[in-house]
């Protein structure tokens, strides 16, 4: 259940992590880990689920994540279901995902590290075929 495969870390459906986990190379987490995990690429898989810090470079979720996520490129996939704050460079939200949090905006322009805050107003994200829901900005 728990393989690693071409530099692929596998963590297979019914097995469940207890602990922090620090990996190398892409995780693939079919299973559940509580604790925080931190890897440079990682895939949530539909019904999977982790509860605790998420720090990777490329962050796709189509499970779920309780926690926050800090993350370089992080996508959010339709069956997505991420409770906690999302700090990124750049951030997707597909029709369906549902998002609870502060979504934070990392900006380096002349080597500062500008931060831009949002609250999302409505958990549901595009609700409407090709219609965001409407987001509040938070300065």
């Amino acid at each position: 259940m728990f393989r690693s495969k071409q530099g692929k870390t596998v963590i297979g459906q019914g097995f469940k992590i207890i602990g922090s986990v620090a990996a190398e190379g892409v995780v693939q987490v079919n299973g559940q880990i509580e604790g925080d995990l931190n890897c440079p690429s990682l895939i949530v898989s539909p019904g999977a689920k982790i509860k605790g810090a998420v720090t990777a470079e490329q962050v796709e979720v189509n499970g779920t994540v309780e926690g926050p996520i800090h993350g370089g490129d992080v996508v959010l996939k339709s069956n997505a279901h991420v409770v906690g704050d999302i700090h990124y460079r750049s951030l997707a939200i597909a029709k369906g995902a549902y998002f609870e949090g502060r979504s934070v905006q990392a900006h380096k322009a002349n080597g500062g590290g500008a931060m831009r805050s949002e609250k999302v107003a409505s958990p549901k994200i595009a609700e409407n075929a090709g219609e965001a829901a409407p987001q509040q900005a938070v300065h």
